[in-house]
């Protein structure tokens, strides 16, 4: 993982030899990859994660990716993802089929796969084998007809109760064994056919037959790369240096690595240094999973930890009050010092990875703090030179003191002129602080990007004024999307508070990129030439400008739906909430049917007619 000297990770790549790999980044040839020649001087860093096959490395590529969606994998941030295969085993007769979406539904998941032809391949042949049903449907009126696969057998019927489940559930077992690995009488059975094939001299069969087997062994080869099959698994590993104390928590989900994370353990927390592993890794557990909405089955640990069947019982009770009557989730959380098997296996590729983790520890520990007191520099050169221009003495954090300087930045949003909103977030250093984002609908200068900023700092700064909580704490400093012009516009309401918050704006390029720090002298700073200021100012920029989008979008949303219901007349707001409820979408309720709408617990005859009447009139239209 590439990092930028603000530790975003800006590109994930693998190889078996990543030595040779990252040299060849630094070679100068003209011949290079103009990504890699743009990319390469954003490198402050590097990360990296030890697995064991290569098969592994490309589905945590893969995850890692998806992640952090990181600027220089242009060509795999989309929204594909490996392919899955779904074995809807909560329906009373389920289907099997490909989906790309991993939901926690009670649902059985197998993958994700690598290679999607196969995953094909072998969904085409459990279609051919077992007729099983492939509507969504889960409830048949009576006398409903069958659809075209019931009658060219590829369906038993279950739409009309022909169907016998002791069979649909044994062929459904035998898929599961089939996609689980267990696929040896399988393929021999196939392998007997596509001889007998042969023979006959059925090239095309055989052929066919053969293409089955491929596909099977390509998906056991997957199964393979699978450290711990149908699990989810947490490796926790205490990694101490003499500067760093950290736990380093290796997730696998479903049998899959999906990646590393590092907790810092607190120096104070560590006793001087004399803080044993156990007693780390016990402090984590009691502190970390309480946090969490769906626990691991399973912690993996290197050592014993003091009151294990303590802890498991305090896991069991998060367990419950997450689950909540939620089946799905429901489940135990064992803790395991494994001394053999696959788990022991897991645990020594984690220890192994861990090892090679403790060289980069410290270095990165150092370039962290570089990284943050350049950071606190930048900030504070812009606090300074902002409260000079009005004469004021800047509030710079003094140096012994670790606080991060606040940040609020501000942005207008609006459809055509109309439903104008604004959102403000705010960051902490580089941290975003997502509890204090707040939104903004305007009211009073709507489609007037000067007047909507004027509205919204007023009001941010009279409810601190008015001892409002949630505003209580003042920025050291307010971003504000624009120019000169939104500068000014904020700078007024500010002094007219008596309040000494510097202001910049924040100017973009042509190719909506952040381009300038401006000032409210006119003064701007060019940030190409600031590689620190420009990704933290750019970041801060992106983030406000889609909280505020967002907002707008869903204001515009709620807009449309409430006055298309509102116009029906006999429709208030008990009937619009039970509507939407019930049919999810105006779209949904326009193909209502009249039986459908009048069964509603509260809708007359008349009211259903109405709505009946009202959508065919638009359709006419």
């Amino acid at each position: 993982m590439h990092k930028d000297s603000l530790g975003e990770v800006i590109y994930v790549g693998k190889a078996i030899n990543l030595r040779n790999r990252v040299r060849s980044y630094f070679r100068k040839t003209s011949q290079a990859d103009p990504k890699v020649r743009a990319m390469v001087p954003n490198i402050a860093e590097f990360e990296y994660i030890s697995c064991a096959t290569e098969m592994e490395a490309l589905v945590l590529e893969c995850n890692l990716i998806k992640k952090y969606k990181p600027r220089y994998n242009i060509l795999l941030k989309d929204d594909k993802s490996y392919p899955f295969i779904e074995v809807t085993t909560t329906e009373q007769y389920p289907r099997v089929f490909s989906t790309r979406r991993l939901l926690r539904d009670g649902n059985r998941y197998f993958g994700p796969y690598t290679d999607g032809t196969a995953v094909r391949r072998i969904l085409k042949m459990i279609d051919e084998r077992y007729p099983l049903k492939k509507c969504r449907q889960q409830e048949f009126r009576p006398g409903v007809r069958p659809c075209l696969n019931y009658f060219i057998g590829k369906c038993q019927g279950v739409c009309i109760g022909k169907a016998d489940r002791e069979a649909y559930t044994a062929m459904i077992d035998e898929i599961l064994d089939i996609l689980t690995g267990h696929d040896t009488k399988v393929i021999a059975a196939l392998e007997k056919k596509m001889y007998e094939a042969s023979e006959n001299l059925e090239y095309e069969e055989a052929a066919k037959l053969r293409d089955y087997i491929r596909s099977l062994r390509a998906l056991g080869e997957t199964q393979r790369a699978s450290m711990v099959r149908d699990r989810d698994i947490d490796v926790l590993i205490p990694v101490l240096t003499q500067q760093t104390r950290v736990v380093a928590q290796y997730k696998v989900r479903d049998g899959k690595m999906i990646g590393r994370e590092i907790t810092y353990i607190r120096e104070e927390a560590s006793t001087d240094g004399e803080a044993s592993a156990a007693d780390i890794l016990s402090s984590f557990i009691k502190q970390h999973y309480p946090e969490l909405a769906i626990l691991p089955r399973e912690i993996v640990l290197p050592v014993h930890i003091e009151d294990e069947a303590l802890l498991e019982g305090f896991l069991d009770t998060i367990n419950n009050a997450n689950a909540e009557g939620k089946t799905d989730i429901s489940h135990k959380t064992r803790i395991i010092v494994p001394e053999r098997g696959e788990k022991r296996a897991l645990l020594r590729m984690a220890s192994e990875d861990s090892v090679e983790l403790v060289k980069s520890l410290d270095e990165r520990a150092e370039r962290e703090r570089e990284r943050k007191d350049a950071l606190r520099n930048e900030i504070a050169a812009l606090i300074t030179y902002a409260s000079e221009i009005n004469g004021q003495e800047p509030m710079l954090i003094p140096e012994d003191d670790d606080r991060e300087y606040r940040i609020e930045a501000y942005d207008i949003s609006n459809f055509n002129g109309l439903d104008t909103v604004a959102g403000m977030v705010v960051y902490e250093g580089r941290s975003p602080v997502r509890n204090d984002y707040r939104k903004f609908k305007v009211r009073t200068a709507e489609g007037d990007d000067y007047g909507s900023l004027r509205e919204v700092i007023y009001r941010r700064l009279k409810r601190a004024r008015n001892g409002d909580e949630g505003f209580s704490t003042y920025p050291d400093i307010m971003f504000i999307d624009g120019g000169l012009g939104q500068v000014h516009a904020v700078k007024t309401v500010v002094d007219a508070f008596r309040i000494a918050i510097p202001v910049v704006g924040l100017a973009k390029d042509d190719a909506h990129r952040t381009r300038a720090v401006v000032f409210e002298d006119g003064r701007e700073i060019d940030l190409r030439d600031n590689r620190l200021l420009f990704s933290y100012c750019g970041t801060i920029q992106e983030e406000v400008h889609r909280f505020a989008i967002t907002y707008m979008s869903g204001v515009k949303g709620k807009k449309m739906i409430h006055s298309v219901l509102e116009d029906i007349p006999g429709i208030g707001p008990k009937r619009r909430a039970m509507l939407l409820a019930k049919f999810g979408s105006i779209d949904a309720i326009r193909k209502a049917s009249f039986e459908e709408l009048t069964s509603l617990d509260g809708m007359t005859t008349q009211a259903a007619e109405n709505i009946a009447e009202f959508f065919a009139n638009r359709d006419k239209t």
